[in-house]
């Protein structure tokens, strides 16, 4: 589930990599990736064991094209991946590394919170890691002009893996991506994040819990995580909030929100600057959001993958059921489509037309709303669609 992070990837590509080739001949295309790897300090030797037996995998391909799980609806979601035996592993999970966490704890603040939640989704807790051949599975996607730009790189990470004795080409398997081990990294950050979590001179993510859980909590800590504070509250919204102030494109202290009628729905709210996330509108879940919830995007860009690992890691951390409370119908993919179709036509930025409820959909929403004299609440309805 980690594909969305690659995106941020890109922004920091070298150059040379950003025109990355693609496509063509198989077997020509692995030959200039073999000079690659000799390039960044690979022997001829290495190159070929690493390459030997590379093939394509037409369902890596298959499994591209087809990612459908996050048209669900926030509600939808997390119902089918929070489960009370989730939340039960969870804590039998968070008693048995408890070392573990205290020690990233003490090394990089990261809630252990974030990492049970992002270890359950991942694969259960590291008992679902992937079949697909993870070497393959990168130079399939590598080779496909979609993206080269993003996973020729992790190709040549994985030989370095290889280099260094943490990766066995022939036999490494995780997710289609090229995602490895129990909280499903890339090459790239384990080369950047990797860390050797139980002393044994490796950095094993796919059987050792300690080098997942820190090399995990590292790269979090990389991405800007502030110790100590917190990332998602639920809280309770008056009837007649400002919505056009809602959303993670706005941004204020919590005691103006406090002010506007928002609370806590247990506790307090916490000081400092937040948004108010209403993943289904303005009668459905609501959240304060944190500085810390942004940097969860680096993990993976889904706005509802996000929003459920997030309030995940709440619950494991002793947090109640949220209230779903009453959200409007939504749409169906095909009307999502039809709606990202028209709000492009009014030069609304929605990215790809997908079908998905991303960040950049909900922005647009949100402004045609606040035009058409709605309650601007970034939740798109069939009363909307037929507006425009």
């Amino acid at each position: 589930m980690r594909f969305g992070a690659l995106v941020s990837l890109f922004l920091t590509l070298p150059a040379p990599l950003l025109a990355a080739d693609c496509g063509g001949d198989f077997g020509s295309f692995v030959t200039g990736l073999k000079a690659e790897v000799r390039a960044r300090g690979l022997t001829a030797k290495q190159a070929d064991a690493f390459f030997r037996g590379v093939r394509q995998d037409p369902k890596v391909l298959k499994a591209d094209r087809a990612q459908g799980v996050f048209r669900k609806s926030f509600l939808d979601f997390q119902a089918s991946v929070i489960s009370a035996n989730r939340l039960a592993t969870g804590a039998k999970m968070s008693a048995r590394h408890d070392a573990i966490f205290d020690r990233i704890a003490r090394q990089y603040g990261v809630s252990r919170g974030i990492l049970l939640a992002f270890w359950a989704l991942e694969t259960d807790f590291g008992q679902v890691q992937g079949n697909f051949n993870t070497r393959d599975a990168l130079v399939t996607l590598a080779h496909d002009c979609r993206r080269p730009d993003l996973f020729r790189p992790q190709v040549i990470a994985a030989a370095e893996l290889f280099a260094r004795g943490d990766f066995d080409p022939a036999r490494n398997l995780g997710a289609w991506a090229g995602e490895i081990g129990q909280v499903q990294m890339l090459p790239e950050d384990i080369l950047r994040n990797g860390v050797d979590g139980d002393g044994d001179g490796h950095v094993d993510l796919k059987g050792s819990s300690a080098d997942a859980l820190m090399s995990g909590a590292k790269m979090i800590a990389g991405m800007g995580w502030r110790a100590g504070e917190p990332w998602m509250q639920e809280i309770t919204v008056p009837d007649r909030l400002d919505w056009a102030q809602t959303g993670l494109n706005h941004t204020l202290p919590t005691a103006q929100w406090a002010a506007m009628g928002v609370k806590a729905r247990s506790g307090a709210l916490a000081a400092g600057q937040g948004s108010v996330l209403l993943p289904m509108g303005r009668k459905g879940p609501a959240f304060m959001v944190y500085p810390n919830f942004r940097v969860l995007f680096d993990w993976n860009q889904s706005f509802v993958y996000v929003t459920t690992a997030a309030y995940f890691a709440t619950r494991l951390e002793g947090a109640p059921r949220l209230d779903p409370r009453a959200p409007e119908p939504g749409l169906s993919v095909e009307q999502m489509k039809a709606l990202q179709k028209k709000l492009a036509a009014r030069g609304r930025d929605v990215g790809p037309i997908d079908g998905i409820l991303g960040e950049k959909t909900r922005e647009a929403v949100q402004a045609e709303q606040a035009r058409l004299g709605l309650p601007a609440d970034a939740w798109p309805t069939p009363a909307l669609l037929n507006r425009l």
